[in-house]
């Protein structure tokens, strides 16, 4: 009876993350706009753009003369904003609500956050999650689309470093279902 009762409240226990997650992302808007820098470039792509762009691999004009300047190659790009990253939402959800998962969240914060750099936890622990609840796997341009402000910015030389730490960490994750 004991063992029954405890799953029926880590089950409830999760849900109620899921949901007030969920009802967050609802409530805030997806972000529009990419503010991308690389080393002493800075340009704003919008969503849309990198999201097209990571689908198709059909570059706008602003966003290949961005990448010819920064000296990056498009299919590198591209392949960070879309490798797949596997995930149990759930279990995501728990181990960024620990110690542990702030202090990686602080650390990935410091290459995606907000345009102030204020509630930069928060905002990514949301985007993270309500990325990996649809399908359990999460890619960057997913964490994009639901960053929870209208502009995202991305210090652009970090980002296959923060891909290879969120596939660390999920890696190390215990999968519930």
């Amino acid at each position: 009876m004991f063992n029954y009762l405890s799953n029926l409240r880590r089950f409830l226990y999760s849900g109620i993350i899921v949901l007030g997650v969920w009802s967050y992302s609802l409530a805030a808007n997806a972000s529009e706009s990419v503010v991308l820098k690389y080393r002493f470039l800075r340009e704003t792509i919008s969503v849309s753009e990198l999201s097209t762009f990571a689908q198709t691999g059909e570059l706008s004009r602003s966003l290949q003369a961005y990448l010819d300047l920064a000296g990056k190659q498009p299919e590198e790009l591209r392949t960070t904003l879309t490798q797949p990253i596997s995930v149990n939402g759930i279990m995501l959800s728990r181990i960024l609500n620990t110690p542990v998962g702030e202090v990686m969240l602080d650390q990935v914060s410091e290459v995606i956050h907000t345009p102030t750099n204020r509630a930069n936890r928060q905002s990514l622990r949301s985007a993270l999650v309500i990325s990996a609840l649809n399908d359990n796997q999460i890619t960057l341009i997913e964490i994009l689309e639901n960053y929870p402000t209208a502009d995202v910015h991305v210090e652009g030389n970090r980002l296959a470093e923060i891909v290879q730490q969120i596939t660390r960490l999920s890696e190390g994750m215990p999968q519930i279902f």
